[in-house]
């Protein structure tokens, strides 16, 4: 009810009560709870009790990310992603399963709801190393460029882009991450322009994936008016280069 005074102490106290239950029947009352737009002091003793609730915790967030509204969505991913008790697999699949679903909803004018999540799916995914994102890593990539291309989405966003490729990516990432790092040799030796911290970040990517093919991309970048920040990365690229 509007203007209805709310008893936080209280709603604290059924959710130790909850949690002493120790039931995963109680699973969508604390998510809920979590949702409720209540202080973020019980929100974070909401998303608390669920984590150390025995049960498929790990799947319940995973149902809700798939079928929930986009707010709820978003709210399942970063219960999962600040849990201390999932495993690394069970948070990979989670990020993995949210980078899908913001992009299955797109439809015309993005979500920012699903676009935040995006965002969010990707800075999980580059210390999680999750190979099985690769694809819809690539297409995160594809957006955020486009997106910096138009001023619509920051450098850093697009340097973690490109970061997840390196950590996610397979031969395919190697190959776009490659496309670019070749169209910014060129742009380097006929005008001399390029961005430091973008091509410094394709270079790390690709010496992560570590495909052979992007060799002589990276041996181009030693002949070019390059700093030696990034002639020193590209050599150390090719040497983690599987032959």
């Amino acid at each position: 009810m509007s203007g209805a005074i709310v008893d936080y102490s209280l709603i604290s106290a059924c959710i130790t009560a909850i949690l002493d239950l120790g039931d995963s029947s109680s699973y969508p009352v604390l998510f809920n709870l979590l949702c409720a737009g209540f202080p973020e002091v019980i929100a974070f003793e909401a998303a608390g009790a669920m984590d150390l609730i025995p049960g498929n915790y790990a799947q319940f967030l995973a149902d809700v990310i798939r079928i929930n509204p986009p707010e709820e969505k978003l709210a399942a991913f970063k219960a999962g992603n600040s849990s201390n008790h999932l495993s690394i697999y069970e948070r990979g699949y989670l990020a993995e399963l949210a980078l899908e679903q913001s992009f299955s909803l797109m439809d015309g004018e993005e979500n920012t709801v699903l676009s935040a999540m995006r965002y969010a799916a990707i800075s999980a995914l580059v210390p999680l190393r999750w190979t099985r994102a690769s694809v819809l890593a690539i297409r995160h990539y594809y957006l955020v460029y486009a997106d910096y291309q138009q001023g619509d989405a920051a450098k850093e966003q697009l340097v973690e882009a490109i970061a997840c490729l390196g950590a996610v990516g397979d031969s395919d990432a190697a190959l776009v991450l490659a496309l670019q790092l070749g169209l910014i040799n060129i742009s380097t030796e006929k005008t001399g322009i390029y961005d430091n911290a973008i091509t410094l970040a394709i270079i790390k990517a690709l010496g992560m994936i570590g495909h052979k093919d992007v060799y002589e991309h990276l041996l181009q970048v030693s002949y070019l008016s390059y700093p030696d920040s990034i002639h020193s990365a590209a050599r150390e690229a090719i040497e983690h280069l599987k032959w």
